[in-house]
């Protein structure tokens, strides 16, 4: 009896600790969006980070609180020989925290560390034939490991960022595969509001998955990037990259996708001015 008393009383104890953990998480994230946007902030957002400029007012002011919030969470550290600067820091962070705006968020729980290379780099691989195991090696512009780091290549992200027509932004990419992973699994499917959003969401983004690698096989043009046929998380990551850059076109060209988007992200980017 004395030891399921003690039993109980820990995990009571381990309760209550998590629980206060949690309000105070809750309330030290409520007093960073309430911070003023440094100067030097606003000036590095409207220079790396033309998407800000098409934001609403309402918008801008909810993304500099996200980036508060992020900026504090995150630990980003240079690889390569580079230094991170605050200019770094803040474009990554303010491309980010598009994909989190007018949503409730948990601002990427399973992601800690973000690695920044100061040009595209080599990272090892391996696959296998089901016999034979190969390795060897591969030129990243960025990745998204399921509860490890993001990886980005700095010169990708200055040069992603600032052509916002092209749908190529490693940012948006790299941290959709984040949200695409939360559940666990890098499958094309991120979390949804409820049981049956996945149904639409399965119906739409496998017909139009379908219709890129079909579009890739007989080289014909698309709105997306044709590395969305890839696999279902790739095509996730570029639809998003698309969304944000090229939504009157993908609204105009495929506007179930647009709107399954729309929902998920609680945007309308084709508004935008």
């Amino acid at each position: 009896m004395a030891i399921g008393i003690c039993a109980a009383a820990a995990v009571a104890a381990i309760l209550a600790f998590l629980v206060a953990k949690r309000i105070s998480r809750r309330a030290k994230r409520k007093s960073l969006l309430a911070l003023p946007f440094p100067a030097e902030w606003e000036q590095i957002v409207q220079k790396n980070v033309p998407l800000y400029n098409r934001l609403p007012d309402s918008l801008k002011k909810q993304l500099r609180g996200l980036v508060h919030v992020f900026m504090a969470e995150k630990t980003f550290e240079g690889c390569g020989g580079l230094e991170v600067t605050d200019e770094i820091r803040v474009t990554i962070s303010a491309q980010a925290c598009m994909l989190l705006l007018n949503r409730k968020t948990t601002y990427f729980r399973k992601l800690r560390t973000i690695l920044v290379y100061p040009h595209t780099y080599v990272a090892e691989t391996s696959s296998s034939n089901g016999t034979i195991r190969i390795d060897g090696q591969s030129v990243r512009l960025g990745e998204s490991w399921r509860n490890g780091p993001v990886v980005l290549a700095w010169n990708s992200v200055t040069g992603g960022t600032l052509n916002i027509t092209d749908a190529r932004n490693v940012v948006l990419h790299e941290f959709a595969h984040q949200l695409d992973q939360e559940d666990g699994a890098a499958d094309g499917a991120p979390t949804l509001e409820g049981r049956s959003s996945y149904v639409a969401w399965a119906r739409v983004l496998s017909r139009e998955y379908e219709n890129l690698q079909k579009k890739k096989k007989k080289h014909r043009r698309s709105v997306m990037n044709k590395y969305g046929a890839t696999n279902p998380a790739e095509f996730f990551a570029v639809a998003s990259e698309t969304f944000f850059e090229k939504a009157r076109q993908m609204k105009k060209k495929h506007p179930e996708l647009y709107d399954e988007l729309r929902d998920y992200y609680k945007l309308d980017p084709a508004e935008w001015v």
